[in-house]
């Protein structure tokens, strides 16, 4: 059986299963579509959360950026984790108390303001489209590699995908779906990690082949190590970057995470608030399965790529480009060629394929010497690396299917999570809660259907052109989120006094500040070609990136908030009570009429 045939069997058994549970856990009613009517168990809550975090950022494209930077982006890893620690010890749990469907259902109440709950909505809307953005080209990357078509063709497929299931099921489906789509990413990420490793290191476990010795004795890294360095790289385990914008990204992963809306909607589906912090428990469970792997995928396949590149060594010859385009075991190359994320160019007409780093000084001078013209492996786009791992690796073509399915199935839960946050937002929270109170459930579950409609076509069509991989464009969603939500969510349940005028004040200044500082290096609305400065570390403010920013506005948030409420009227006293009352987390709470 060729490999497309398979890849078409495995895929569509995996989507033939998610659109079949979407339609068996069809939501009947606003409670099953907004919180699968709160009646999920922590354990698969835990699974579904998980599915529903690692998105096509951390199945795709995470292990791509470590894999081509190292040492110095396990700082997406510690963010990412830590995050959810601040989560399950700081929000989920009173957020589960205070009983509402949605964040901006929880700021608009909390703040006694319906301005609150539209500024909420209007951050989590923006939010949450630059967060689903990354998914559906990380998706679209996958799509157009094993059904061979362009990436484009790709993306507008998986958008048919998600419509499907995540506008039939709403929360009670995607729920379901998103414990089917674990199970099938865990399996499809590990299984070739476990397998690249004992081939290289001949031990079992990633985790541990990536601090063994390959074949020749030497330990992986550091052979890693000397081989980059000697094509004018980097050194793999080496710290490089700005050490005040290294600890502030983590920290706006960190923060951005605890505030991101599709991650706490999760928690309003368990029947008790205890449930909600175990739920956040499981979550990291699984969501370490992955997250421990991940560095050794991204090392190993820099490994693999480069010793393909110079099969003889870097003091050899390069590979030819005949050997490229006739050897097996370079099919991989040539496949992903066709999609346009991979491509190569012979510059000097010698017939082979140098890749090295043609910006370092040494290597100018080495290629003078052997008469290269720059490097040669003119296109790697970093999403393709972890897909295209198996491959590269030489695995049998169940494996490669396997592979597909898994990033898909990441790529896909984010997205249906995400989707749901937004139509969420927009027929509860806007229509519902302000424009139309009086909306029947049919009314607001067809508002929340055509919501979501819209939400992955404006996706769809921003991810066309995507302001960076998935990976970098999801960060900058989590300083959006660290800027805007997670201030305003903390100061609800820890400041009695806090009112709406602070927090009004605060989150306007949070998201704008953060907004304008990532429009000036990304472009405006991401659109390519309208950025104000190149996004360089030449350019950025104290050399602080603008994935990075988000803490610097969340303080500004803080401050302004304070400062208002200092020149305002403190929360009424039966506010200040209702806070008091979900400090102490115990009882589900009810969930209140809507």
């Amino acid at each position: 059986m060729d490999q497309f045939t398979l890849n078409l069997i495995v895929v569509g058994l995996s989507f033939a299963l998610y659109i079949g549970i979407a339609i068996w856990a069809r939501a009947g009613s606003t409670s099953e579509f907004y919180a699968a009517n709160r009646g999920v168990h922590p354990v698969l809550n835990g699974m579904a959360t998980a599915a529903d975090w690692m998105s096509a950022a951390s199945f795709i494209s995470m292990a791509g950026i470590i894999a081509f930077v190292g040492y110095d982006n396990s700082t997406y890893l510690m963010g990412w984790t830590g995050g959810y620690v601040l989560l399950a010890l700081l929000l989920a749990p009173y957020l589960r108390k205070f009983g509402r469907f949605t964040v901006p259902d929880f700021i608009g109440d909390r703040f006694y303001s319906q301005t609150a709950r539209i500024v909420s909505v209007i951050a989590l809307l923006v939010i949450s489209t630059t967060y689903v953005i990354g998914q559906m080209a990380g998706a679209g990357v996958a799509f157009s590699r094993f059904l061979e078509v362009s990436s484009s063709t790709g993306l507008w497929i998986a958008s048919a995908v998600v419509f499907c299931y995540a506008v039939l099921g709403g929360m009670k489906g995607i729920t379901y779906t998103q414990v089917a789509q674990y199970c099938v990413l865990i399996v499809a990420y590990t299984i070739p990690a476990i397998f690249i490793s004992l081939q290289l290191t001949g031990t079992f476990l990633p985790q541990m082949g990536l601090f063994s010795a390959d074949a020749s004795g030497t330990p992986l890294l550091a052979h890693l190590d000397g081989l980059l360095t000697d094509l004018g790289f980097r050194a793999y385990t080496e710290h490089h970057s700005n050490t005040l914008d290294m600890v502030l990204f983590t920290m706006a992963l960190m923060i951005g995470t605890a505030g991101l809306p599709h991650v706490i909607i999760r928690f309003f589906t368990v029947p008790k608030v205890s449930d909600a912090r175990a739920s956040a428990g499981w979550a990291l469970v699984f969501i370490a399965l992955l997250y421990t792997v991940a560095p050794a995928v991204g090392a190993m396949a820099r490994y693999n790529i480069t010793t393909q590149m110079w099969p003889d060594g870097v003091t050899g010859e390069a590979v030819s480009l005949e050997t490229i385009e006739t050897g097996e075991q370079y099919n991989w190359m040539r496949n992903w060629q066709t999609t346009g994320l991979l491509g190569w160019e012979d510059k000097n007409g010698d017939g082979r394929i140098q890749y090295y780093n043609d910006a370092s000084a040494d290597m100018q001078a080495v290629a003078a010497e052997r008469g290269w013209n720059g490097n040669e492996l003119t296109n790697f786009n970093r999403d393709i690396l972890v897909l295209a791992n198996p491959e590269i690796a030489g695995l049998p073509g169940w494996v490669i299917a396997l592979i597909a399915a898994g990033g898909l199935a990441a790529a896909l839960s984010t997205a249906a999570g995400l989707l749901l946050a937004i139509s969420s937002a927009v027929s509860h929270d806007l229509i519902k809660s302000v424009l139309n109170p009086g909306i029947s459930e049919k009314g607001e579950m067809l508002a929340a259907r055509i919501s979501m409609a819209v939400a992955i076509l404006i996706a769809t069509i921003l991810g066309l052109n995507p302001p960076g991989f998935a990976a970098q464009v999801v960060a900058i969603a989590f300083g959006l989120a660290a800027a805007s939500l997670f201030p305003t969510i903390m100061m609800g349940i820890f400041s009695k006094t806090m009112n709406s005028a602070g927090a009004v004040a605060g989150m306007l200044v949070g998201l704008v500040v953060e907004m304008v500082y990532i429009f000036t290096y990304v472009g405006w609305f991401f659109i390519p070609g309208t950025n104000m400065l190149a996004n360089n570390a030449d350019n950025w403010l104290f050399g602080i990136q603008p994935a990075s920013f988000g803490v610097v506005a969340a303080i500004l948030n803080f401050v302004v908030a304070y400062v208002v409420l200092a020149m305002t009227k403190p929360a009424p006293a039966e506010i200040q009570d209702l806070v008091e009352s979900i400090r102490v987390p115990r009882g589900a709470g009810v969930a209140q009429s809507h």
